[in-house]
């Protein structure tokens, strides 16, 4: 059976099989089909991509297929373990799930998850397993939504890239100056800090605020360490289903084609990745729920505005602009590891701007893409001694603290509860009072607030939702 976009399904596999990663999808055809899409403007390729990514997330692999891990560990550098895993699934290091949309289904595919689907994290690159819930061994945490995620990271890219040639013009002044040169780092209008750029070509990152010192933005997990939808499709693929994808786990890092020993070789090639990145980046973005009661709507509109003039917009930014809508995979940041663009002749490239969903998105004067994530993709201190209900983790990931996160992006908070980063916060008025540090002025402004006014609040953020 021939389709589109040049894959054949197995002659024996039928409609009932219960398999999945047994089509071939070569990454190089993915991507030669989708170039010649781009010059007729159709996207019936680009559909047909992220219907087999759609197909993938919600697949439920088998053992047969490459599930399950009993010689590897969930850590993101291939690390075998000391003696076979005595279970399929654990719901501590993992595997602790069938399918992707088995955590991401609230309201839909993709979406968010209950309290029961949480997941527990190490700091990432540790090898040890760990059978207990002591958070001293792993943080306990919610779902996320994936809804908008492709132009979440395109803002992350591009804002990474003006970031850097900021840092660039700042050593070049230096060089030709003969004297240290101090610059702010902002863009898109959000501050990221200062630098400091020395004549022999050193810098001074001591200043730098919410990000990381390559000033790389990581947009992805509660904590903002993950550059790309792929690095976090390819960990996630090992950690949550022992699936290993061949641009980690494979020969070319490992020497090995069964890293995990399971007897299955080459889980998951390129090309499904991709498929799965597609179909996760054009998720639709979420928007504002329509045909509201007349007292909703005006609630809503009071409070949207008090939302703002209490400072929580400062940080839940209702829009960042973006550039360009050509999200190529893999992106200009992917880490070792992960297939990066000097691995491929040219990146796969998804023309966002052909999707029906972003063609409704508001723009500026200058034609921009005004994204309405109600975030900054910045990390922040949301704790302190006064208030810890947000630093409550022990352990540190990726090197950032325990009480740093990122701004989570409101869009969609209308219908994903709960919340926080445990997923164990029932209610947005709730969540709100559990701010502190840098969120702690504009958590002291909301708990002012009379009771009508902060019910405002509530009514507006319950119209930012998930499309169902």
């Amino acid at each position: 059976m021939a389709l589109g976009l040049g894959w054949t399904a197995p002659v024996l596999a039928g409609s009932w099989s219960e398999t999945h990663l047994d089509r071939p999808l070569a990454y190089e055809d993915l991507r030669e089909a989708l170039k010649a899409e781009a010059e007729t403007g159709k996207d019936t390729r680009l559909q047909e991509l992220i219907l087999e990514g759609q197909r993938l997330f919600e697949a439920r692999f088998t053992r047969d297929e490459g599930a399950g891990r009993p010689m590897a560990t969930q850590a993101i550098v291939p690390t075998r373990r000391k003696r076979p895993a005595e279970l399929a699934f654990n719901r501590l290091p993992g595997p602790d799930a069938s399918a992707c949309s088995g955590c991401h289904n609230q309201p839909v595919t993709g979406g968010a998850g209950d309290f029961v689907a949480n997941v527990f994290v190490s700091e990432g690159f540790e090898s040890a397993d760990f059978d207990t819930t002591d958070p001293q061994f792993s943080n306990e945490r919610g779902t996320n939504i994936l809804h908008g995620s492709g132009l979440i990271e395109l803002l992350a890219r591009e804002m990474t890239a003006e970031l850097q040639g900021q840092r660039r013009n700042a050593l070049a002044e230096a060089r030709k100056t003969g004297a240290p040169v101090t610059v702010p780092l902002t863009t898109k209008d959000v501050g990221f800090g200062k630098l400091t750029a020395h004549p022999d070509g050193t810098l001074d990152v001591t200043a730098l605020d919410g990000i990381d010192a390559d000033l790389v933005l990581r947009p992805f997990s509660q904590k903002g360490v993950f550059a790309s939808l792929r690095q976090f499709t390819v960990n996630a693929l090992n950690v949550h289903h022992g699936i290993q994808a061949t641009e980690r786990f494979g020969t070319v890092w490992t020497g090995s084609d069964d890293f995990d020993m399971d007897g299955v070789v080459n889980e998951i090639d390129a090309g499904h990745v991709s498929a799965l990145v597609a179909f996760q980046a054009t998720l639709p973005a979420p928007g504002r729920k329509t045909g509201l009661p007349a007292d909703w709507a005006e609630a809503a509109a009071d409070g949207e505005q008090v939302f703002a003039d209490i400072g929580c917009a400062s940080c839940h930014r209702p829009s960042l602009p973006l550039e360009s809508l050509s999200f190529a995979d893999p992106s200009p940041v992917e880490n070792a590891g992960t297939l990066r663009p000097g691995d491929v002749t040219d990146p796969l490239v998804l023309n966002m701007a052909a999707l029906p969903w972003v063609k409704t998105l508001p723009r500026d004067g200058r034609g921009r893409v005004l994204v309405p994530l109600f975030g900054d993709l910045k990390r922040h201190r949301i704790s302190d001694a006064r208030n810890d209900r947000l630093g409550n983790e022990l352990l540190g990931q990726r090197f950032v603290d325990r009480d740093v996160f990122i701004t989570a992006e409101l869009w969609g908070v209308g219908n994903t509860a709960p919340y926080g980063h445990r997923g164990d916060i029932t209610t947005l008025g709730e969540m709100i009072l559990a701010h502190g540090g840098s969120a702690a002025t504009a958590r002291d402004a909301y708990a002012a607030l009379p009771e009508e006014q902060q019910q405002s609040i509530i009514a507006f953020l319950r119209t930012l939702e998930v499309p169902k």
